[in-house]
């Protein structure tokens, strides 16, 4: 008797965006899933990562990686059940974590899944402080920004996922650490329950004035989640041989048009050559996925130990991914934003 089809619900790119994305760059769609091939497994999706890298793979400019096709299911990693099985290295019930995509069920022939770390709090940490996001903060500041007791690092948007673990695991290494975030809640945060020793709200009117108060000696590490303004202000309180690790630049990145203003690109050139500052962008996947294990033994550790905290935003229902993304790039979210797509 051949097995039921699954109904598949997925979210595709509909159109590409011009600035920031719309809900009507979306659709919800629904499909039968195929009956399995030898060597395939079905799962069911638990919880989907949203990360602010997917805004790039919305649009179709030249960028590290390919984009999303129009019609094509939105990428994303995720953690999901095993349902079904005809691979032997993958059994009913099973958690993994994978790029799957927006959608509620899919079929892996196993070569794009690994198995969830036992013993989280919950699945859904795999996708963030022991996921991309966590390997992303840890290699960028241990390989990039090279850091040693007493220096000073900033790094922004530091109550998300990534830009809370550099922060926590500089302290760890002995840094004095100075957070930038959005609004009073989440700079409290960063310090009160990350313990950071300072975090500059950015929609201060004396922001850079600010944060050169909170770097006294100035800025031995930039870690660099941003860009825009804040990028600006950490500029002239580098101090000599600082490093930044490039990671991401979510404030440009709805940006379709030049920006306007001086030709600010001498002075920052200036200031990299004489206080020979090293600047260096990275993928992690691509740059340090044969380190994974070396990520997962400092960090699963630290985690466990309460070293090392970590908050999620959780949005229920994959129906309403789209306006949760949305909402990332504005920065409404507080935490790693997962969406929970079922009940585990």
């Amino acid at each position: 008797m051949p097995e039921a089809l699954t109904l598949n619900q997925r979210i595709v790119l509909a159109s590409r965006p011009v600035g920031a994305p719309t809900p009507e760059n979306f659709r919800l769609e629904r499909e039968a899933l195929p009956d399995l091939a030898d060597g395939q497994v079905l799962l069911k999706t638990l919880f989907l990562s949203l990360d602010p890298y997917m805004r790039g793979r919305m649009s179709d400019a030249p960028s590290y990686a390919a984009p999303v096709e129009i019609d094509e299911v939105m990428t994303g990693g995720a953690v999901s059940r095993v349902e079904r099985s005809m691979n032997p290295k993958f059994h009913e019930g099973d958690l993994v974590v994978g790029a799957t995509g927006w959608q509620s069920h899919s079929i892996s022939d196993g070569r794009n899944i690994i198995p969830v770390p036992s013993g989280l709090p919950s699945p859904s940490m795999a996708l963030g402080v022991l996921g991309m996001p966590g390997m992303t903060a840890y290699m960028g500041l241990m390989d990039i920004g090279q850091p040693q007791s007493g220096e000073t690092l900033v790094v922004a948007a530091a109550s998300g996922a990534v830009g809370s673990v550099v922060g926590q695991v500089a302290k760890i290494k002995g840094l004095r650490v100075v957070g930038v975030a959005g609004g009073a809640d989440k700079c409290r945060y960063v310090v009160d329950e990350l313990g950071f020793d300072a975090c500059i709200d950015h929609k201060s009117s004396n922001f850079a004035d600010e944060l050169a108060q909170a770097c006294p000696k100035g800025v031995d590490i930039y870690y660099e989640n941003v860009g825009g303004k804040v990028f600006d202000a950490v500029v002239p309180l580098l101090n000599p041989k600082a490093r930044i690790p490039l990671c991401g630049l979510i404030a440009s990145y709805n940006a379709h048009e030049a920006p306007t203003g001086p030709d600010r690109l001498p002075q920052l050139q200036r200031t990299l050559l004489t206080k020979r500052v090293r600047i260096q962008g990275f993928i992690v996947f691509d740059d340090y996925g044969d380190r994974q294990p070396e990520f997962v033994s400092a960090m699963a550790p630290w985690v466990r130990d309460g070293k090392v905290k970590f908050r999620e935003d959780v949005v229920d229902g994959l129906e309403n991914a789209p306006e949760a993304f949305i909402g990332l790039l504005e920065g409404r979210n507080f935490g790693k934003l997962v969406v929970r797509v079922a009940q585990d």
